[in-house]
């Protein structure tokens, strides 16, 4: 097994796609694997695929066979993963539990006990948010004062105030305040399942990831990610590129919880996966028109041209 205390050196290109096997994966998913595939092999690097299923309340049956399946039908393919082996796995995150316990014993000078519900945490932010909205930890187990009578219990890590700065691929300069925007976070939840700010950079130090591009609604994990990246020692700051989202025709993302058509169900019914790669690479800019069918290696030089901003090194 590799040495995965502190990552591996910045001595080659290495990617991940990562879905979450809770549903059939959507267009949103195959573009930014699209992106994701694009910008490793342009770089010579290696593509891992690796399956987030540490939130195991919302896991379907199936559903990670259904990833391969569709990724496979829109002529992806990866290096390493679940299905294809490699040397830094386990690639499902339920096989790696070890893993986040050693990394969470390594925390332990940061980290506290919390018995707060979420809707306790919103009022004593003084905040009134919808359920789901994420407003700043008001540090009341932080203060020492964890409910003694509850027994079920998250632990959080401190936070400090401060700004972190990074230069988004994509977006470009980029900052965030994580004790404004989330303060002291989760690393374990009340059920005992590894959080996925946790998970999610564990895997990335272990698995030498130098480059993470997805979509973004997930660049407030960012700032997050990178202390964790900093207080567990890691050798090398990963590249970070967060990609629009695609939107249905009124303008709505695309996700799951909103039940967009699937991969799956765009296969069952007859369609050609070349067009509808030639469709996304006409939304992301890479075409002008959709005037023949597509696979991903087409695209190479026509991405290289219109997104050097992905092809840094460092």
């Amino acid at each position: 097994m590799k040495d995965e205390s502190k990552g591996l050196p910045r001595t080659s290109v290495r990617g991940r796609f990562a879905p979450s096997p809770t549903g059939p994966l959507h267009l949103g998913h195959a573009q930014t694997m699209l992106l994701c595939w694009l910008q490793v092999r342009a770089l010579g690097g290696a593509l891992v695929l690796r399956i987030e299923d540490v939130d195991r309340g919302r896991i379907r049956p199936g559903a990670e066979e259904q990833i391969f399946r569709d990724l496979a039908w829109l002529g992806f393919d990866w290096d390493e993963g679940p299905d294809v082996g490699g040397d830094f796995g386990p690639y499902r995150q339920s096989e790696r539990a070890d893993r986040y316990a050693a990394a969470l014993e390594a925390l332990s000078d940061r980290t506290f006990e919390c018995t707060c519900t979420r809707k306790e945490v919103r009022l004593a932010a003084g905040l009134v948010a919808e359920a789901g909205t994420e407003v700043p930890y008001s540090g009341t187990c932080r203060l020492g004062v964890a409910d003694p009578d509850r027994p079920e219990r998250a632990v959080r890590v401190r936070v400090d105030p401060g700004q972190l700065h990074w230069d988004d691929l994509w977006q470009g300069p980029s900052a965030e305040s994580p004790a404004a925007l989330c303060g002291d976070f989760i690393l374990r939840t009340k059920q005992g399942d590894t959080a996925y700010q946790l998970a999610c950079s564990v895997d990335d130090i272990a698995m030498g990831i130098t480059h993470i591009l997805r979509g973004q609604d997930l660049a407030s994990s960012n700032g997050r990610q990178m202390l964790l990246h900093r207080w567990l020692d890691a050798s090398y700051s990963p590249l970070f590129a967060h990609t629009p989202l695609r939107v249905d025709d009124d303008g709505v993302r695309l996700a799951k919880s909103r039940g967009s058509v699937g991969i799956c169900d765009l296969r069952d019914a007859g369609e050609d996966p070349k067009v509808l790669l030639a469709e996304l690479a006409l939304g992301l800019g890479l075409i002008d028109t959709v005037g023949e069918a597509l696979v991903p290696s087409d695209l190479l030089s026509a991405f290289v041209d219109q997104m050097p901003q992905l092809l840094r090194r460092s």
